[in-house]
């Protein structure tokens, strides 16, 4: 292969041109993808690359891998053409997660103490109660679970993908933010199943059900993040086939694993809130795992045992669907 060549670039069909965009570009033969927008983006005067998308003029499709030799793409090595286009302003999937997880903790926080005294009309839910023992519990599972996603999103998770577009935010801040505003506000309150005083026998029976099911919960799905995290070494986009505890029954068990936690926290606080949240995580993550395990027959080849599974233990359905 040649030390460089000259790309061709147009922008896709029915794409406003970006300005000052160039109709060509020289790239030495190991020039990444990412050095290519950045490339581009001198050109153009634009000040953040990451809005820049290469896209396979073939294919039609965006190149996502951002570390990946442009020259080596087979559409790029079959035309010497790429299109360029606009994504929007961008912000890193970090900073997102670590907003998306510090609003829970906050929330929570507020309405447990000094909010409670003003958002509970005794009208509705009878006279002042004092926080009781479950509704601290409850409290502290809410907090520890989203303190432990932002460690983890902060020291071990990898992401293939640098930045996400700006507009996502609200969608994704408004399903964690909204849903623990909605737990929080019905398991605080003074007359919450979590309100009433301990009785000896089966409440603590329940409770310590919960706990041990929470606590199973957070340290197998901590136990799988750091599987996947150490499958992508630092500073790559590159993934191996998932091995470990759980993955011999599920595709997803990262997935599993924090419903199952989330099962701890509705013993404990026995609130329909929370079981609505449970129903809802279990349909987005379960639509999530099958999008991955069908990823990763496609990544992985026959080097890859496929899963029946892709997320609940007896639950194929939809794994078969896809194939389809």
């Amino acid at each position: 292969m040649a030390s460089s060549m000259t790309l061709r670039v147009t922008t896709p069909a029915g794409k406003k041109p970006i300005r000052k965009l160039p109709s060509n570009i020289e790239i030495g033969a190991g020039t990444t993808v990412e050095e290519a927008k950045r490339i581009i983006a001198r050109h153009t005067g634009m000040r953040d690359y990451h809005r820049i998308a290469i896209v396979d003029t073939t294919t039609k499709k965006i190149i996502k891998d951002r570390l990946s030799i442009l020259a080596q793409n087979p559409g790029v090595q079959a035309t010497g053409d790429i299109a360029v286009k606009d994504l929007g302003p961008q912000v890193s999937w970090r900073t997102v997660y670590v907003v998306e997880y510090a609003g829970p903790i906050f929330l929570s926080l507020l309405l447990a103490y000094p909010l409670r005294a003003y958002i509970y009309p005794s009208a509705l839910f009878g006279p002042p109660t004092p926080f009781s023992t479950t509704q601290t519990i409850s409290l502290a599972l809410i907090v520890l679970h989203f303190i432990k996603r932002e460690l983890e999103t902060v020291f071990l998770h990898r992401f293939s993908a640098a930045t996400m577009p700006a507009s996502y935010i609200v969608r994704n801040l408004a399903y964690y933010w909204i849903s623990m505003l909605n737990i929080a506000y019905w398991v605080f309150a003074p007359n919450a199943a979590a309100a009433s005083p301990l009785q000896e026998g089966r409440d603590t029976y329940i409770l310590a059900a919960g706990l041990a099911v929470y606590l199973f919960g957070e340290l197998a799905n901590f136990n799988t993040h750091v599987i996947l995290a150490n499958l992508r070494p630092k500073g790559t986009t590159k993934r191996g086939i998932p091995k470990g505890f759980g993955f011999g029954i599920v595709a997803c068990p990262n997935y599993l694993f924090e419903l199952v936690s989330w099962i701890g926290v509705l013993l404990v606080t026995r609130s329909f809130a929370t079981g609505g949240f449970c129903v809802v995580a279990w349909l987005w993550m379960q639509r999530w795992a099958v999008g991955r395990e069908l990823r990763y027959r496609k990544e992985f080849g026959t080097a890859y045992k496929p899963h029946l599974y892709p997320m609940t233990p007896g639950w194929a359905l939809p794994i078969r669907k896809a194939k389809e």
